[in-house]
């Protein structure tokens, strides 16, 4: 009998700190890109807001709704076995108030089925943090370059170079992991400091631009996967060009459709055909069973 992989909870992400082990994690936001990531051992899936930007075309992630990123949480749970999916806290679904975010952390975990949520800000939302987790709602953490903050922030620019940056950033996350997050993305900052910061706290740090002394690292799966030829920033490892292989593939599709060399007569049906005796018709539309498979 096939037994169910095992699947990656905060537990286990606490004891792959303690043991040394880095944590792998990538943005995913459906269920196909799910199914590939699990299958090849991504322990986390990071559903985020980053959406606006690659899949809608947004400049910013401020547009994402929560109802949008519930509706992409759905869709990327669908599609894992293992990994841990975690839900991104849109822009103004938490900021007003701490009964705000309780309700609408709720309404992610509820509606989006996520194991866990993820909002941007260090000590300022510790007693979000604090009740949040009190609930029943785990919670990862996000400090550095805060992408929400973009207008606040002047642009997406690496964060505590400035006066007072070493030591704003490691309050913040210690204010973070001592309020009950299970984890700490650290984004765009210098790499001694986030290697402090991960010496300092006894949960995992994930870092996006934080350097190699990170308990684990995340990418924005399109950037790592070489979708955008033209956006490269300086933390992005290309681990593939599909984005080239992808307009080749449709470039040739185009070429063959144009000259009427597909579909071939392999690719067409006809009338007097018939089906061998208890063979199954190859299946003519992909569906769920295939990312569930």
């Amino acid at each position: 009998m096939q037994t169910s992989p095992r699947r990656v909870t905060i537990q286990h992400l606490r004891q792959m700190k303690e043991k040394g082990e880095k944590i792998a994690m990538l943005t995913a936001y459906d269920a196909t890109f799910a199914r590939l990531f699990d299958e090849a051992g991504a322990d986390v899936l990071l559903v985020g807001d980053s959406l606006g930007m690659v899949v809608q075309g947004h400049d910013t992630t401020l547009p994402v709704t929560l109802d949008e990123m519930a509706y992409h949480c759905r869709a990327v749970v669908r599609g894992v076995r293992r990994a841990h999916v975690v839900g991104d806290m849109t822009f103004g679904s938490y900021q007003a108030s701490v009964e705000q975010g309780v309700a609408n952390a709720a309404k992610l975990m509820k509606e989006g089925g996520c194991h866990s949520i993820k909002l941007e800000g260090g000590a300022v939302h510790a007693e979000l943090v604090a009740r949040l987790v009190s609930a029943g709602i785990p919670v990862m953490g996000h400090i550095g370059l805060t992408p929400q903050s973009y207008h606040q922030l002047s642009g997406f620019k690496v964060q505590g170079r400035d006066s007072g940056g070493r030591a704003r950033l490691l309050a913040d996350a210690k204010a973070l992991a001592d309020a009950g997050a299970y984890a700490i993305v650290l984004e765009a900052i210098p790499s001694d400091i986030a290697r402090e910061i991960t010496a300092a706290i006894d949960i995992p740090t994930i870092g996006i631009g934080g350097g190699v002394d990170c308990d684990g690292q995340v990418l924005v799966s399109y950037d790592m996967l070489g979708m955008d030829e033209a956006f490269k920033p300086r933390f992005v490892r290309r681990f593939a060009m599909l984005g080239a292989t992808i307009k080749d593939a449709v470039g040739a599709y185009v070429k063959e459709t144009r000259a009427g060399t597909f579909p071939s007569d392999a690719e067409s049906f006809a009338v007097s055909e018939k089906s061998a005796p208890q063979a199954a018709e190859p299946a003519l539309y992909s569906t769920g069973a295939a990312v569930k498979k």
